[in-house]
């Protein structure tokens, strides 16, 4: 999606005291905030006006959901996959064909993303 992200992942260790996904949230911040220092692109956009920050890459109501049967794993799964498809992105015809996405690791055995896990092996 252009403007946000959905993913599945499993909390392997603690990080302190913070919920993995605040840890993800944390990371991902600091990585963007170090490239886009690095090329200067786009960084004035996500300038806030915080006492806590400078600047803001991720909403801060994330919608973490634990995820805590095969169940409901395929069915988030599923959205995932399907969500390119929906009326107001049309960005692929085809789940397989959206370039971000895992559907085609567990249709066709693609291993671009050779980092995945399958969630078949943790269910």
């Amino acid at each position: 999606m252009p403007n946000h992200i959905h993913l599945l992942f499993e909390n392997i260790a603690i990080n302190g005291k913070e919920m993995p996904y605040v840890s993800f949230m944390k990371f991902t911040g600091h990585q963007f905030l170090h490239e886009l220092r690095k090329t200067d692109l786009l960084l004035e956009s996500f300038k806030v006006e915080r006492n806590s920050r400078d600047y803001q890459f991720w909403q801060r109501n994330a919608l973490p959901i634990e995820i805590f049967s095969r169940e409901i794993c395929e069915q988030k799964l599923d959205y995932i996959h399907h969500n390119p498809l929906q009326s107001h992105w049309s960005l692929v015809d085809d789940p397989n064909d959206y370039e971000f996405s895992s559907c085609s690791f567990y249709e066709k055995d693609d291993d671009r993303f050779n980092w995945l896990t399958d969630y078949r092996d943790i269910f």
